[in-house]
C-alpha cells in the first residue's frame, strides 16, 4: 500500500508520508522493532546505530514473548501486565496513535500489533515499508535513545483473538470447523525443510497463505488485492492463523482483516 494509493488501510497500516506529518506530534508513539531470528540482538544493534526519530524499541523474546515453558512455543504470549508496564514506559495511553516498524517483513511489527490490540488498544498501526523505505527515502535518523515515560493505558484483553488447542485440533479434525492458514513459506509447510521447529509438515487440513504473499516487496498490499489473495475463503468461515511461534501469523491476520475475513491467532501453533 503506497501514498499513491490512498490511505486505505488506515485502520490497520499508515504510510510514511503520514508518519512524517505526525513526526514531532506528542500523541504519537513510534515503536521499531527489528529482529532477527538467526541473530537475537542485531535488531537492537542497529536500533542503536540509527533509527527513526523519537522510536522505542521493543525486543521480540524480551518486550514481545513470556518465558519459555513446556509447553507455549518458541515465542510465548509476555505476561500481560508486565506488557502493559513495558508499553507505558514508551509513554502510551489509551488515546496515543502507535505507530510500529520493523525492516518492512512486518512480522515483528506485526506481533507488537497483535499484542497491543489483543489487550484492547485502539490506535496501533504499522508503518506501511518499514525502516528499510524509509532509509530507501533518505528520511532523518537518530541515535537518541528516549528516555523511558509514564503512560497509562487500560487492560481490555480481546479474548475472542485467542484460539485454544482444542478450538485447532476441532478444526484440523471435525467437517465444518474453522479454516486452518499456515503462514509460513510454502517448504516449511510441505515439510521440505524445517530449520527451526522439532516435527516438519503442517496441522492436517490447514492450506498455506505464506504471508509474505500479502506484501509487495516492503509495502503492503491493498484490500482489494488481499480480497483476491484470500479468495476462496468462505466469508462466513471462521479462521484461524498460525505459524511456528506466534510471529510470522500476524501480517496474515492483518492481510485478513483488511480483506474483510474474521480470523483468530493461535499461541505458538507448531513450535
Amino acid at each position: 500500500m503506497t501514498s499513491e494509493k490512498g490511505e486505505e488501510s488506515v485502520k490497520y497500516i499508515h504510510s510514511i508520508n503520514w508518519l512524517l506529518e505526525h513526526l514531532d506530534d506528542p500523541n504519537t508513539c513510534i515503536v521499531d522493532c527489528r529482529f532477527n531470528l538467526a541473530d537475537p540482538d542485531a535488531g537492537e544493534r542497529a536500533y542503536k546505530q540509527a533509527h527513526i526519530p523519537g522510536a522505542f524499541y521493543a525486543h521480540l523474546d524480551r518486550d514481545l514473548s513470556g518465558e519459555k515453558g513446556v509447553h507455549g512455543g518458541r515465542h510465548p504470549l509476555p505476561d500481560l501486565q508486565v506488557f502493559q508496564k513495558t508499553v507505558e514506559a514508551y509513554g502510551i495511553t489509551d488515546e496515543t496513535v502507535v505507530i510500529a516498524y520493523d525492516n518492512g517483513d512486518a512480522m515483528f511489527a506485526g506481533r507488537f500489533w497483535w499484542l497491543l490490540s489483543y489487550i484492547g488498544h485502539q490506535h496501533v498501526y504499522i508503518l506501511d515499508g518499514g525502516f528499510s523505505e524509509w532509509e530507501k527515502r533518505k528520511l532523518p535518523v537518530s541515535v537518541e535513545i528516549p528516555a523511558p515515560k509514564q503512560g497509562r493505558i487500560s487492560l481490555n484483553v480481546q479474548q475472542d483473538w485467542i484460539a485454544s488447542i482444542e478450538d485447532v485440533k476441532k478444526a484440523a479434525l471435525e467437517k465444518g470447523g474453522a479454516i486452518l492458514i499456515d503462514s509460513r513459506a510454502p517448504e516449511r509447510y510441505a515439510g521440505k525443510v524445517e530449520p527451526l521447529d522439532r516435527v516438519p509438515g503442517h496441522i492436517p487440513t490447514a492450506v498455506n497463505y505464506f504471508f509474505q504473499e500479502g506484501l509487495n516487496g516492503s509495502l503492503w498490499k491493498t484490500a482489494e488485492e488481499q480480497k483476491e489473495r484470500f479468495h476462496k475463503l468462505n466469508s462466513m468461515d471462521s479462521v484461524i492463523v498460525y505459524c511456528g511461534s506466534g510471529v510470522s501469523a500476524t501480517p496474515n491476520i492483518i492481510a485478513l482483516k483488511q480483506a474483510g475475513e474474521n480470523s483468530r491467532g493461535t499461541k505458538g501453533a507448531v513450535s
